[in-house]
């Protein structure tokens, strides 16, 4: 029997390229749920192609469209958040793929998770707003959370070999630098949205790669790797490593340093997560490192990049801080991409936002989802 497979923002780069691995892997896997945020045709070819049980448009306005453009197909269409919570969880899935971009992906993922399905994550938000709720959700219905970002893959992979707390000495993040690794930070304000946009290593989609180019993706990964992989913040760094091979590392008591490398295609932490544990064959291009010569590291410069201060003191916090270090840097990063903003506001006004709080709840899921709504409507004020 194939796996069941339902994927949460299909029609993104990530979700293209699940959809890649998947088409290699027939008859292994069967889409049954597909869901996307605004983009209607895309969605429609999708779903004449795989024909899922089920699928859904995030944005209401965009479901007559689809409606029209999928006639005479038998996929149930739904639209709004609750299309996507069912999809998650009434598709008939084996594993759901959350790929989903920002908070929108934590009520359909959490819903996958309390009916006990797996979860290959790419949606790192859902882990920053919630990882105490979320995790021991998993614990509870036995879901498997396996990680899709090359970073935590990396990490999950470098642990096959021990996963005991006390033998890990540190985790080793990796980032690329983004764009401005080597700008002096005198020339941060004349940023263009272009500029930031052009990342030198990854093709993503706009938020994320804002959020590269900000270092607040490194930030946002620090805390998910600490839910995942239950670390302290004092054990988990970041690398700056611009080549963008060697994807993370873990350090262990005894000084060994385990390192996952591989070329920068993300069909290859797809792959693993959706076969795990078995490892599949994959027409990916092959890593040379004879022909890349030499790899570098450095240290990230704190003082260019403030976010990731903020993403630590967030999560050194707790409680309900991830959540609106996470709200305001959606803000933050959707007004650059307005272009309402510069490039050296986005940490001014998560910083802002973060500093004007004052928790009401210990973190759980209501109190969790208020201060993604108090953050949102102070940051788009500031």
């Amino acid at each position: 029997m194939p796996k069941k497979i339902a994927i949460l923002g299909s029609t993104g780069s990530i979700g293209i390229s699940t959809l890649k691995v998947v088409q290699k892997l027939k008859p292994a896997f069967q889409v049954v749920g597909l869901t996307a945020y605004r983009n209607v045709k895309e969605l429609a070819q999708q779903i004449k192609t795989y024909r899922p049980k089920m699928a859904a448009i995030l944005d209401w306005k965009f479901f007559p469209e689809l409606k029209a453009l999928t006639k005479g197909t038998s996929t149930q269409l739904l639209a709004g958040e609750e299309g996507l919570v069912a999809v998650a969880g009434d598709s008939g899935a084996d594993m759901v793929l959350t790929a989903i971009v920002g908070a929108a992906g934590l009520k359909p993922t959490l819903t996958a998770i309390q009916k006990g399905k797996d979860i290959a994550l790419a949606n790192k938000e859902t882990m920053v707003m919630a990882g105490d709720v979320v995790t021991k959700a998993a614990k509870k219905s036995g879901s498997r959370i396996l990680p899709v970002d090359s970073e935590h893959c990396a990490v999950f992979q470098c642990l096959a070999g021990s996963t005991k707390p006390s033998e890990i000495h540190k985790i080793l993040l990796t980032a690329s630098g983004g764009p401005f690794r080597n700008l002096n930070k005198k020339h941060f304000s004349k940023i263009t949205l272009k500029q930031a946009l052009k990342h030198p290593t990854w093709r993503m989609g706009p938020k994320i790669t804002i959020d590269s180019a900000t270092l607040m993706n490194k930030g946002l990964e620090v805390i998910e790797a600490h839910y995942l992989f239950g670390a302290p913040y004092s054990k988990i760094d970041i690398v700056i490593h611009p080549e963008s091979i060697i994807h993370s590392m873990v350090e262990y008591i005894d000084g060994s340093v385990l390192a996952q490398l591989g070329t920068t295609d993300m069909q290859i932490p797809i792959q693993y997560a959706l076969t795990y544990p078995a490892r599949g064959n994959s027409p990916v291009n092959r890593l040379d490192l004879t022909q890349i010569g030499q790899l570098h590291f450095e240290k990230p410069d704190h003082g260019k990049f403030p976010c990731v201060d903020l993403a630590y003191e967030a999560g050194e916090k707790g409680g309900t801080y991830p959540a609106v270090l996470n709200a305001a840097n959606e803000v933050a990063v959707n007004r650059f991409l307005k272009e309402e903003i510069s490039f050296n506001d986005i940490p001014k006004i998560i910083g802002k936002t973060l500093r004007k709080y004052r928790p009401l709840t210990n973190g759980n899921l209501d109190g969790i989802l208020w201060a993604d709504h108090w953050a949102r409507e102070t940051a788009s004020a500031i």
